[in-house]
């Protein structure tokens, strides 16, 4: 018998692409928040909001976030829109840059379609977060408009 090469249908019903796992998830992150603590725009943000000691707790946390969007294994159950509203700082650029990081990250790591997936899922999280910062501030949440992934 055959290994299938395609994408394999998840429990939850959605596909996730062959040669995507915990191990390609898990590079991801850990490499991602290496280069974000180090970024002269978002770095100061990450290390003022998260103190060093958390970081271990920090990276195994949005490693289950990841796994969950992209395996569907569900082990992330956490609400992260609290804890962004909570940062005044936080702005466009900010996302901007996460996005344009994360994106280099997982082109790093990842085949091109495995690279794609990650960075449409961060550019749809970010938009959300966006959106919602926006409402939260009174800002007019129809003025926030999509970021790609690169844009600054």
């Amino acid at each position: 018998m055959t290994t299938p090469t395609g994408p394999r249908l998840h429990p939850t019903g959605r596909l996730v692409p062959a040669d995507l796992d915990e191990a390609m998830v898990a590079a991801v992150v850990q490499d991602f928040y290496g280069k974000a603590r180090a970024d002269e725009i978002i770095g100061p943000v990450f290390n003022r909001v998260i103190p060093e000691a958390q970081w271990p707790h920090h990276i195994a946390t949005i490693t289950d976030f990841w796994s969950s969007m992209l395996l569907g294994t569900g082990r992330y159950m956490g609400r992260p829109m609290p804890k962004h509203l909570a940062i005044p700082e936080l702005t466009d650029a900010h996302f901007a840059r996460w996005l344009k990081l994360f994106r280099a990250t997982a082109e790093e790591h990842c085949p091109p379609d495995i690279a794609a997936l990650f960075t449409d899922r961060a550019q749809r999280i970010a938009y959300n977060f966006r959106l919602r910062i926006a409402q939260f501030r009174g800002g007019d949440p129809q003025a926030v408009t999509p970021q790609r992934a690169g844009e600054e």
